[in-house]
């Protein structure tokens, strides 16, 4: 008998990914350049150039053994220290390279992360709105995902409805700041409050409660905007990284966790998710891409397109009269819908070419997600599209 648990999973496929094969479809009928697509968070812009160059002076100049081989199972020692180098620079770490493990993608991140500070039966806590691929990732552990109502006034933690579900079962609590979907970048006071509650709670119960940062939207920040980096604030933090959207390279699938060395058995974590990966198959990412990343650390894609962007449509979904807390960073935006059932709100938008994601899968029912990374002379395009929906539906 094949495994029921994921022939189930079948029928409730991601939201996402059947809008955005729905805009692929309707756009070979109309053309794709008049499909306006919110769907996917899939960057933009192109990488750095110098990615390409030294994926191009690798592939020329360095022995094809070294480059297309295995990378050793923790990942390459001389990439892991100057990852852990630029931490330390830019955020006043201590990290070493033995504190970090490189991944595929922040998701890969986020896997071995669970597992080293969890076991089957152990509660996580995320707050909504959440990623909806939270759900397998932790689930399929064995631990198992509960989710903190939305303070939808601001999307900040939601303190008071937190600290009711954190039991004595919970091992870890995920975070995501910048936020997919609300856009929102978590203050200093919600972090540091975070790790105060985690720290009094730590000595109630008596066993360690990790952070798991999840934090590939880092670099995309708006208005000036410093986001904290939780491991200052909190010892028992891993942070999960992905290059996928501050270089442009989600195809590439390169991310890592670093430990904080201040954390419980700081030690012992990298290895153990090197035996992780022998029990889940997720090794290490290919050695090319893993040593031409390590030049590009303290470099970025061109990333100023997302505020022109988020600022297009936040006025516009403002002079609409929607609903709508202003994005501090990444390339969502997280709007409350026109009426109650955001799965009608999004349908009726497909008349008019607007592929928008209800926010019943991000724990938000009511609300929905645009993914503004797309050209801005679409985006100016789209807004005369979002007008006469809004128009034509709700006046």
């Amino acid at each position: 008998m094949i495994a029921q648990q994921y022939k189930e999973m079948l029928k409730a496929k991601s939201v996402i990914r059947q809008l955005s094969e729905f805009a692929t479809a309707r756009g070979k009928e109309i053309g794709y350049e008049n499909v306006f697509d919110y769907s996917l968070g899939n960057p933009s812009v192109p990488a750095p150039q110098a990615f390409t160059d030294k994926m191009i002076e690798l592939l020329k100049n360095e022995n094809p053994i070294d480059i297309h081989g295995y990378s050793p199972s923790l990942g390459i020692p001389e990439v892991k220290e100057k990852i852990a180098s630029s931490l330390n620079k830019r955020f006043g770490m201590n990290y070493t390279g033995n504190h970090i493990f490189p991944t595929a993608g922040a998701a890969g991140a986020i896997s071995h992360a669970l597992r080293a500070v969890t076991v089957p039966g152990d509660e996580v806590l995320t707050f909504a709105p959440f990623f909806p691929e939270y759900h397998p990732y932790i689930d399929l552990s064995g631990a198992s995902l509960k989710v903190v109502p939305a303070n939808t006034e601001t999307f900040q933690i939601n303190f008071e409805a937190f600290q009711e579900m954190l039991t004595n079962k919970v091992t870890a609590v995920l975070i995501n700041s910048p936020n997919n979907p609300s856009g929102i970048v978590y203050s200093e006071e919600t972090i540091q409050k975070l790790a105060e509650v985690l720290k009094a709670k730590e000595k109630e119960y008596g066993h360690d409660i990790f952070i798991l940062s999840d934090e590939p939207y880092r670099e995309i920040a708006f208005d000036g905007k410093k986001v904290p980096y939780v491991s200052n604030y909190y010892d028992n933090t891993l942070s999960c990284y992905s290059f996928s959207k501050s270089l442009s390279l989600p195809g590439e699938r390169i991310g890592y966790v670093a430990v904080n060395p201040a954390c419980t058995d700081a030690e012992y974590i990298v290895p153990m998710c090197g035996q992780i990966s022998r029990g889940i198959g997720h090794n290490c990412p290919a050695s090319i891409i893993q040593l031409a990343v390590a030049e590009v650390l303290d470099q970025t894609a061109d990333l100023s397109v997302y505020e022109r962007n988020m600022n297009l449509l936040y006025d516009e979904l403002k002079a609409l009269g929607f609903t709508v807390v202003r994005p501090g960073g990444t390339f969502y935006i997280f709007p409350k819908a026109l009426e109650e059932h955001s799965i009608a709100f999004c349908e009726k938008a497909k008349k008019y070419d607007l592929i928008l994601v209800p926010g019943d899968s991000f724990g938000c029912p009511g609300y929905f997600r645009m993914a503004y990374c797309i050209d801005t002379e679409k985006v100016e395009r789209s807004l005369t599209a979002l007008r006469k929906f809004v128009e034509t539906e709700y006046r």
